[in-house]
């Protein structure tokens, strides 16, 4: 079935999400530790990602508070050329400057243990991530069919 699949790359994590079959709602997957090697990071993500039937990627962009790309959005783009360099699907990124904001009050909101927001809430910025792409893919369906 295919999917669409969000990641949210920080230095030492990288959270994914994935898509329903209908494309509609947004699920966390994983948190993916990162090593010193952003090679071998970027390959343990397209493992996942073939795993996933992943048919489009969204990643997160974490432009700076003008809209512009900062020193943590520059890592981000490393890593997403390379992975779309490896993978023959469509890459797209979106603004994720705040995700992880959406997301912790998500987990909070719904009343989850410090301990354990702190496993998953770089998968539920990729949620938010996913979610965000969705909705933006959407609009744009409607207003050109």
């Amino acid at each position: 079935m295919p999917r669409i699949a969000a990641l949210d790359v920080g230095d030492a994590t990288v959270g994914v999400a994935v898509s329903d079959a209908t494309m509609l709602t947004a699920n966390p997957v994983t948190v993916i530790r990162r090593t010193n090697s952003v090679k071998a990071d970027v390959r343990e993500t397209e493992r996942l990602l073939l795993e996933l039937g992943a048919e489009e990627v969204v990643v997160g962009m974490p432009l700076d508070a003008q809209g512009n790309m900062g020193p943590q959005a520059l890592k981000v783009k490393d890593f997403y050329d390379r992975l779309s360099r490896r993978m023959s699907i469509p890459f797209f990124t979106v603004d994720e400057r705040f995700s992880t904001c959406e997301a912790e009050g998500y987990l909070l909101e719904t009343d989850v243990s410090r301990k354990k927001r702190e496993k998953v809430i770089d998968a539920m910025a990729a949620v938010v991530i996913l979610e965000t792409y969705l909705r933006e893919r959407s609009i744009c369906e409607k207003q050109n069919p």
